[in-house]
């Protein structure tokens, strides 16, 4: 019998074949997204040191109303945006983790856009 591979698994291929072009430095780090189906996480990354610099989810306390809908990305989003540009960075480079640009994934990186992030 065939082993269809897993809808994550899929996902996981699809996000290092992404990976070998999105690369985050210190000028530009990486804006990684990666959603469950109960919560939405987004972190920035200096891929050069491995250190994360912000990462904001819908896990914390602040959050505590949203869920794993699109209301809770763009709250993500903006929060991830205002984090990031409180420890001076501008400009990021996106990084969807493998997901569709649609949805919750593109709501988190519209929020980040309105809130003042570049990429």
């Amino acid at each position: 019998m065939f082993n269809k591979a897993n809808k994550n698994e899929k996902r996981q291929k699809r996000h290092v074949r992404s990976r070998r072009y999105v690369v985050g430095t210190a000028e530009r780090p990486r804006l990684n997204v990666y959603r469950s189906l109960s919560n939405i996480y987004a972190q920035v990354i200096n891929d050069e040191t491995g250190e994360t610099i912000v990462a904001a989810s819908t896990v914390e306390k602040t959050f505590e109303n949203y869920g794993g809908n699109v209301e809770a990305a763009k709250a993500v989003g903006k929060a991830i945006a205002e984090k990031a540009l409180a420890k001076g960075v501008k400009e990021v480079v996106f990084d969807r983790g493998g997901y569709l640009y649609h949805g919750r994934v593109a709501a988190l990186a519209e929020a980040a856009r309105e809130a003042g992030l570049q990429f």
